[in-house]
């Protein structure tokens, strides 16, 4: 099969999905090595003197990984702007200050609303960026947006409905929320799809298999329901043969069960849903077992710099969604962003890092504006056209980040040796081949994409 797929078909059911694909079920941390970030010198003549703050609060489950993430990338962000000299609104400079906000929303999600409102009722920030779990988020947004008129830039929760439904039907009462990252749910479906695709191809080239099989693996909670039953009705469109769902708890510590159900329903493929963390068990019991089937999709635990050790490193060759890899430039932003990041924090960022853009976007936006009202920012907002980390930052319609090329458009990531290489897709996409055939999408770095060694051992036996 040539090494296309059409835009439009990947879309068809993705964007029926009612629930993100992220940043709605509990996330545990890896067990990594606590980092303490160092104290950066700042030389006497390096320090300026601001007439005023621009307060940002920082909304996160800052006990967990992806607060932290979010809370570094901020402070990197707000860090670089302060020593550059701060942010001249009108004839005054203005420093940066984040205040940390402790929402626990993967453990209580109500509890974070309380937490939200505490801070903009005691500190009143001038914006708010965040956001992780959508059971929190679409309700503290809710309380932001319309009882306080607070503008706020969503970096961790992908559910449509956030924003799709909100602005474009009610715009005066919802125009004070944006997102970041991650792309929205029905664009992370299109993506993992694409990968899908991938790694399809690769078993026809490789192991001569015509029509591959594959299974779901997909945690058992609510927020992967629609695309767990929408999943088979794309695989057709593939060329893949649908075999089996298997549902393990999202906290499970042993997924053996599942794994010899997979291995014996003859599958080549594992389509994975984890966000939760029996994504460590699953990777490392995989390798362990030597189950011959591939796995590609989403599975959050992959994503952290302590993956590979954490299964053994029996998670080698694992193939997930990502926003950011060490080895891939997407823009001239990359590699000095995750570098400096990694310097700073002993951690590759993961999606909620990209707090560092919106904490960028929303300063030189007041700066545009030559004033912090909220009206005259959110304007300004509306203008964003930047170059980030994670792509080329500009909003739509529903201030939503857009996606596809030439913007952003997340990539694969697959663990390839012990190293997270930027791999598979986007090397050479063809988003619409029929009217664009010349249009093809890679970023500088990227390495393919690579059957795991026991699974062509296996099946070339």
């Amino acid at each position: 099969m040539k090494r296309k797929l059409f835009f439009f078909t990947v879309l068809f059911l993705a964007s029926a999905l009612v629930f993100g694909v992220m940043g709605c079920a509990p996330v545990d941390p890896v067990d990594d090595e606590e980092v303490t970030p160092p104290d950066e010198e700042v030389d006497d003549e390096d320090v300026f003197e601001f007439d005023d703050e621009i307060k940002i609060a920082v909304t996160g489950p800052m006990t967990n990984i992806q607060g932290e993430m979010m809370w570094w990338g901020a402070e990197m962000a707000a860090n670089e702007i302060n020593e550059a000299g701060g942010v001249t609104i009108g004839d005054q400079t203005y420093s940066v200050r984040l205040i940390q906000v402790e929402t626990d929303e993967i453990m209580d999600p109500l509890g974070a609303v309380s937490a939200v409102e505490n801070v903009i009722v005691s500190e009143d920030p001038h914006f708010l960026v965040g956001g992780f779990r959508t059971e929190a988020v679409m309700p503290y947004t809710d309380l932001v947006a319309r009882d306080y008129q607070k503008i706020f830039v969503i970096c961790g929760a992908a559910t449509n409905e956030l924003l799709h439904g909100r602005i474009d039907e009610d715009y005066d009462t919802w125009k004070y929320l944006f997102r970041v990252t991650p792309i929205k749910s029905t664009d992370l479906v299109t993506v993992t799809i694409l990968m899908l695709n991938e790694v399809a191809m690769a078993v026809r080239e490789e192991l001569g298999i015509a029509q591959p099989k594959v299974v779901i693996l997909a945690e058992a909670l609510e927020w992967n329901e629609a695309l767990v039953q929408m999943a088979p009705q794309i695989f057709p469109t593939l060329g893949l043969e649908y075999v089996d769902t298997f549902r393990p708890s999202a906290t499970a510590s042993d997924v053996t069960t599942e794994l010899r159900g997979i291995e014996a329903s003859g599958a080549h493929i594992i389509y994975t849903i984890m966000s939760g963390p029996v994504g460590i068990p699953f990777g490392k019991q995989w390798g362990e077992l030597e189950i011959p089937a591939a796995p590609v999709g989403i599975n959050v635990e992959a994503q952290k710099s302590g993956y590979y050790p954490a299964t053994d490193g029996f998670g080698d060759y694992d193939y997930t969604l990502m926003t950011f890899a060490q080895n891939t430039e997407v823009t001239p932003e990359t590699i000095p962003f995750i570098e400096k990041f990694v310097d700073l924090y002993g951690q590759l960022p993961n999606y909620n890092a990209d707090t560092y853009s919106a904490v960028y976007a929303l300063t030189e936006a007041a700066q545009r504006a030559g004033t912090l009202d909220t009206d005259a920012v959110i304007v300004e907002m509306e203008k964003t056209d930047r170059a980030g980390a994670a792509g080329r930052l500009v909003f739509d319609e529903n201030h939503d980040i857009t996606f596809g090329p030439g913007f952003v458009t997340a990539m694969g990531v697959q663990w390839q040796d012990g190293e997270l290489l930027g791999a598979g897709w986007p090397m050479e996409w063809q988003p619409d081949p029929e009217n664009a055939p010349d249009l093809v999408v890679g970023y500088e770095g990227m390495v393919p994409y690579k059957l795991p060694p026991h699974v062509l051992e296996q099946w070339r036996e």
